[in-house]
């Protein structure tokens, strides 16, 4: 009696319409877990941050901004500038596009705006990564040093309007890659400068800013004999 009466109850509208599915409603997607960011403090956070993503054969710049996050403009140098000297730019005609995306973000540093824009085919850039981890490694050991002395101090030069300043050298920093990537390994210079002022803005280390500043005097020492017989 109970088996037959489950299997009547079974039949009724009412059961039909609760085990029909229900024409219109969307399958809920699977939640997708978000990958966890690193909070960048200086350059060997940054390098344990690229190196999660270190093991595939090409990286776009979006999945490096997810590990790294690009909310605030002295990590997003930093990353921008360790790109510039790293061997993701060993391909002909990145270093001039890394100079580009520098240019962009430097500019709307200088005017103010709160948080970096990066439009789509920025993020899409894709760089080869075979051998990233192995410079990584290499530069670790100067990274740990580096990070040692970094500390705050001379800090108001990471703030308001002196920032606008920074925001100025790098500008130049881009502008000047671009002669200097027909020398080989002359971007190097500059690209050091722009980790510097990342770094020091990250950290707001003003001594760091100073030293970016001699870094830049430095590019456009090594820049002036090719500009002048351009101009000449």
């Amino acid at each position: 009696m109970t088996s037959d009466a489950a299997k009547t109850d079974a039949t009724t509208p009412a059961a039909q319409a609760q085990s029909a599915p229900v024409k219109g409603r969307k399958r809920e997607k699977p939640l997708r877990t978000k990958r966890a960011r690193r909070e960048v403090r200086n350059l060997e956070s940054l390098i344990d941050a690229i190196n999660e993503e270190a093991g595939k054969s090409h990286l776009t710049l979006r999945e490096l901004l997810e590990v790294t996050g690009h909310r605030t403009y002295g990590p997003l140098l930093l990353l921008i500038g360790l790109i510039a000297i790293s061997p993701l730019t060993i391909v002909p005609g990145s270093t001039s596009i890394v100079a580009a995306l520098t240019l962009l973000i430097a500019g709307q540093m200088a005017i103010g705006m709160k948080r970096p824009w990066l439009p789509g085919a920025a993020l899409r850039l894709s760089f080869p990564s075979d051998n990233l981890r192995p410079f990584l490694e290499k530069v670790r050991p100067w990274a740990r040093r580096i990070d040692v002395v970094l500390r705050p101090r001379l800090s108001f030069l990471a703030s308001p309007p002196f920032v606008y300043l920074i925001a100025l050298f790098v500008l130049a920093a881009a502008i000047i890659t671009f002669p200097l990537s027909l020398i080989p390994f002359a971007p190097i210079v500059p690209g050091m400068a722009i980790v510097l002022f990342g770094l020091g803005i990250t950290a707001k280390d003003g001594l760091l800013l100073t030293l970016g500043a001699a870094a830049l005097a430095g590019a456009f020492y090594l820049a002036w004999p090719f500009l002048a017989r351009m101009l000449g």
